[in-house]
């Protein structure tokens, strides 16, 4: 039988967040991660290219602060989505306060990291 009158579900919103996350985390910390800790210590890139001067820089142009807020921000929507159907795998059944949390630290630090790029900028 066909429900003619389906619920609306916010799962879309959250699936979109955990997508995004998961392909940030994938396809752009690997090379964050080469750059700032192997590279830069390494000695490989110029040490002005790291200094504060220049990373501030950085992060006051728009496309810096918006990479430095989907660094932080996109693989957490990620990480708290996982955790929160992970713990309802497990059997834990927290219900819409489990929910409520997961998703609500993820914001927090979102809101974090755009408070202290702009902040910076």
């Amino acid at each position: 039988m066909i429900n003619l009158n389906p619920r609306r579900s916010d799962e879309p919103i959250w699936w979109g967040l955990f997508g995004a996350g998961g392909t940030w985390f994938a396809m752009l910390t690997p090379v964050t991660i080469l750059v700032i800790g192997i590279l830069g210590p390494l000695g490989i890139l110029n040490a002005d290219t790291l200094s504060y001067e220049s990373v501030s820089n950085f992060v006051s142009h728009i496309f810096g602060a918006l990479f430095v807020i989907g660094t932080l921000a996109l693989p957490m929507w990620h990480a708290m989505h996982r955790v929160h159907h992970g713990m309802h795998d497990l059997k834990f059944h927290t219900g819409i306060v489990g929910k409520i949390l997961c998703y609500a630290i993820a914001f927090a630090v979102s809101a974090i990291a755009v408070i202290f790029v702009f902040m910076v900028g």
